[in-house]
């Protein structure tokens, strides 16, 4: 993906047509994910300019009749890009002997044994929002077993009936009281909520640090920028001829420097360009000195995390609505403390997203 803009003093390439390249010998082609003059606009690639290292192919520095020598090719099989298949497995319905489907019922059993408080405790403190009396584990183990409808149906049609509570078994007794509760999902989505928050909060902030501090790095690095030149116009020596020369490529695309293979396979586009620079343009062997925070950054999957913070918006939503309908102080009091530490780390989340493109 393209960076995003920063220093530079070379002439765009975005200014013009790029020209084609005949090269002497048939090339692979480099399959990267090539960029059009208008998608460079306000990125690094409208700062660089290959067509100068290549010009008239006066750049002897670059060895461009060796690269053609080395790298001479009949042709070049193209990349297979491989999906992966999800099936979704579905649930076989189920058959009921009691009010409650067994294995159901033994699971909320175990679950409810598991905590050690009565289920009208239980039940007290869903309804008061109480955090302290239930914990995280076994709030999102509860929300299993929120009735569903056949087990509402079932319930009610068992009140409607007359017969006694003590005809229904502990689990089904307590399954009764539960469905009682207003709004019962809404209240225990916002208690996970709210006990989930602090600690989401920071661990999604420290890999949104690191994306931040790593993209800020990249853009102010001008020996990247000429390394990331340098690519651009042998992507261009090769392709331009048969695809037309690009302006700029996905970074994804940086790959393919190790999958491009010599004539006799045993150098790659890779070792060619590190041997060209350190031998040529040795003032940018060591790039990678102006670059910090990439191995913390290089952890993070920022679509996980992008991802992770939305949801987070979301919970937080959901608890402003659950608020609006209970007007609880307990609601109120989170809301007042947590929803300024949310706006920041969604600010941070735009900012990472901004400079990871």
């Amino acid at each position: 993906m393209p960076l995003g803009p920063g220093g530079g003093t070379t002439q765009p390439s975005g200014g013009g047509k790029k020209r084609s390249i005949q090269t002497k010998y048939r090339l692979p082609l480099l399959n990267w994910q090539a960029l059009s003059s208008e998608q460079v606009v306000g990125t690094i690639f409208s700062e660089l300019d290959d067509e100068h290292i290549l010009q008239a192919r006066a750049h002897p520095e670059l060895h461009m009749d060796a690269f053609e020598e080395e790298f001479k090719t009949k042709a070049q099989s193209a990349p297979v890009d491989l999906g992966t298949l999800k099936m979704k497995v579905a649930q076989k319905p189920v058959s009921r002997v009691t009010l409650m489907e067994p294995n159901r019922a033994k699971n909320l059993a175990i679950t409810l044994r598991k905590e050690g408080m009565a289920g009208s405790d239980i039940c007290v403190a869903i309804e008061s929002y109480d955090q302290r009396a239930l914990s995280l584990d076994f709030l999102e183990q509860l929300e299993r077993f929120v009735p569903t409808e056949q087990e509402l149906k079932l319930l009610r049609g068992h009140e409607a009936s007359g017969r006694p509570q003590m005809d229904l078994s502990e689990e089904e007794r307590f399954l009764l009281r539960f469905s009682q509760i207003p709004r019962l999902t809404q209240r225990i989505s916002a208690l996970t909520f709210m006990g989930n928050l602090p600690d989401s909060v920071g661990r999604l902030q420290p890999q949104l640090d690191a994306i931040i501090a790593a993209s800020m790095s990249i853009k102010s690095s001008g020996k990247l920028k000429k390394i990331l030149e340098v690519v651009l116009a042998f992507g261009n020596y090769m392709n331009s001829s048969r695809r037309g020369a690009a302006y700029g490529f996905r970074l994804q695309s940086l790959d393919l420097l190790l999958d491009t293979k010599s004539t006799d396979r045993r150098r790659t586009l890779l070792h060619f360009l590190v041997s060209s620079v350190r031998q040529k343009l040795p003032e940018l062997s060591a790039f990678h000195a102006e670059l910090h925070f990439l191995d913390k950054a290089a952890l993070v999957s920022i679509d996980s995390v992008l991802q992770d913070v939305r949801a987070l918006e979301r919970g937080m939503e959901a608890t402003r609505s659950e608020f609006q309908a209970e007007n609880h102080p307990v609601l109120q009091r989170f809301l007042s403390s947590n929803a300024g530490l949310l706006e920041a780390l969604t600010a941070d989340g735009r900012t990472a997203q901004v400079g990871f493109r």
